[in-house]
């Protein structure tokens, strides 16, 4: 039987973030033609590859400023990844959100007669409550509006007490409402409001363009990618963190 350690640290430069990256041969089997993008959108140097996972991060750290919903959010304890698309299709998973911890901020729970501790992830000395994780390409190929829908959606998932659980609703449909479609016309507001009000409109400029006109722009796209956090048998009391 593996055993896994109960926390995880990365610290830069020394043991980085692992990270992935999508070059321009990723693009050469989906078309042909349509590369370039609009001159005028602000997605970061060119001789560069494009940091997906700081820039998202960067706009959900202007969301939490800008949009009364989401000022509990602390981006300094949210970890935004990627992950590859098994095909091209536009349909599937596009996002999801992990939370570090159980119901109400535990780091333990009991499961039969064994009690489980999940594991603890440290980015430079700060401890990880959140996994942010977007699904490449499909993401970065949907429509701007359904980008940011999607990006609201998955931090309306955040419990409302940023302890490293999710928000919870009455009744049985706990994560999505009694209408998933509802709860998108929800954000939909949300992201559109966030739009029109805030003062940084070029952190979201690289949801203008494809996966294709990102990497043809920069070269290639890269973003943090880390193991889903496992749960691990202990022998200590089960507390709340």
């Amino acid at each position: 039987m593996r055993h896994y350690p109960t926390i995880l640290k990365w610290n830069n430069p020394v043991v980085p973030v692992p990270m992935v990256m999508f070059d321009r041969k990723e693009i050469g089997t989906v078309r042909k033609v349509g590369f370039d993008s609009p001159p005028w959108l602000q997605t970061g140097a060119i001789e560069s590859s494009f940091d997906f996972s700081g820039r998202m991060l960067e706009l959900i750290s202007d969301i939490s400023q800008n949009c009364p919903e989401f000022f509990n959010l602390d981006p300094n304890k949210i970890l935004v990844t990627i992950t590859r698309a098994r095909n091209f299709r536009l349909h599937g998973l596009q996002a999801r959100v992990t939370p570090m911890r159980f119901e109400g901020g535990n780091l333990q729970c009991k499961r039969g007669n064994r009690n489980y501790e999940v594991q603890q992830y440290y980015v430079d000395g700060r401890e990880i409550y959140y996994l942010v994780t977007f699904c490449l390409p499909r993401f970065q190929d949907q429509t701007l509006e359904n980008k940011l829908v999607t990006v609201f959606h998955e931090l309306y998932h955040i419990s409302p007490e940023f302890n490293g659980d999710l928000r919870r609703h009455q009744g049985r449909c706990a994560w999505h409402t009694h209408s998933k479609k509802s709860y998108d016309v929800q954000m939909l507001h949300m992201a559109r409001e966030y739009v029109a009000t805030t003062r940084k409109p070029y952190l979201h400029d690289f949801l203008r363009v494809d996966f294709a006109q990102l990497i043809h722009k920069h070269g290639g796209i890269n973003g943090s990618v880390v193991p889903l956090p496992r749960l691990v048998p202990t022998a200590r009391p089960a507390k709340v963190s």
